[in-house]
């Protein structure tokens, strides 16, 4: 086994929609104030009968499906998520559990908004190391679980969403440049200082950031961040087809995929009709793209997450 691929892309959101304009019912806010600061026109919701798993293996079917693979063809199941309420079992044990699944590995990972790109990046790891032959790796996350719906600053900003990949070995002689869901090299890292500007603390837990200390952090280092990520794969920003960033605000999106210099690319802006779904924003994000036919077979995509305990996490990837 010489590299990795993702075979299939899944999402999947809640049904009911939450409008800015619904929110100022609940806060002092207006549809002018929120899409002005942050881009945000809707949300999806789930509701009390909608736990984060549930969420998780509906988007994680849709990948199965979309592969042609049965849930016992997947050896781990990997899933990034900051919103699961319970401790054990884990998410992934439970994900494992509703698609009937017999011995998976099954693993959380919490890095909050980049979870996923973290994820991707250990999934590809496990692969290439042979712990593993085919992950099923989730990005879920139930964010109005962990919202104080009386603080305008935050609760205008959050959704609930899914989104799934299937990652699976490339035998010898399958790796070359360029392959259909290829997975480059990770940039990984974080700013351990600043860990306290995205927050999900309390009892109960209560989501809370500041928001224009990572709004700075974002804009002026992400983008030097995201060229090395880049650099690791041998694409130029030139060269992307797409640029997929945490749909954390279209203020931040827009500025970045400029600074990067990814000139020809589609850029995800997913977070108008999402909102923030932390971990579950980039693969919700690229699901889309691609199930839209926007990104063809084999095109170069960046990914790149960031927000919580202002941790980072990128890599090129190729569409399935």
């Amino acid at each position: 086994m010489t590299g990795t691929r993702i075979a299939a892309l899944g999402h999947y959101q809640p049904a009911k929609v939450l409008t800015n304009h619904d929110l100022a019912a609940l806060v002092d806010t207006d549809d002018a104030w929120i899409t002005s600061r942050v881009g945000i026109r809707t949300r999806h919701v789930a509701g009390p009968d909608e736990p984060v798993d549930e969420l998780a293996a509906h988007a994680a079917g849709k990948a199965l499906a979309a592969a042609g693979l049965v849930p016992d063809d997947v050896d781990m199941v990997l899933v990034a998520t900051s919103t699961a309420i319970d401790r054990s079992p884990n998410t992934a044990a439970r994900v494992a559990a509703r698609l009937g699944m017999t011995s998976p590995a099954t693993l959380d990972l919490n890095v909050v908004c980049a979870g996923f790109t973290h994820a991707l990046a250990t999934a590809d790891h496990a692969v290439r190391a042979g712990g593993a032959r085919r992950v099923l790796v989730i990005g879920a996350d139930k964010m109005t679980d962990v919202t104080d719906w009386t603080d305008r600053t935050t609760c205008v900003l959050v959704g609930d969403g899914a989104g799934a990949a299937i990652v699976e070995a490339v035998e010898e002689g399958d790796a070359e440049a360029g392959a259909a869901g290829g997975i480059g090299p990770v940039l990984w890292g974080s700013v351990p200082e600043m860990g306290h500007a995205v927050r999900i603390e309390g009892t109960p837990p209560r989501f809370a950031q500041e928001g224009q200390s990572v709004y700075r952090w974002a804009t002026q280092q992400l983008p030097a961040l995201a060229r090395q990520a880049c650099e690791r794969s041998g694409v130029t920003p030139e060269e992307l087809a797409g640029v997929v960033l945490h749909q954390a605000n279209l203020r931040i999106i827009e500025p970045l995929a400029t600074k990067i210099g990814a000139v020809n690319a589609v850029v995800a802006r997913d977070v108008v009709d999402s909102g923030n779904t932390s971990a579950a924003s980039i693969p919700l994000a690229l699901a889309k793209l691609v199930e839209r036919g926007e990104l063809p077979s084999g095109a170069p995509v960046l990914l790149f997450g960031f927000g919580g305990n202002l941790s980072y996490a990128g890599q090129v990837i190729r569409v399935p």
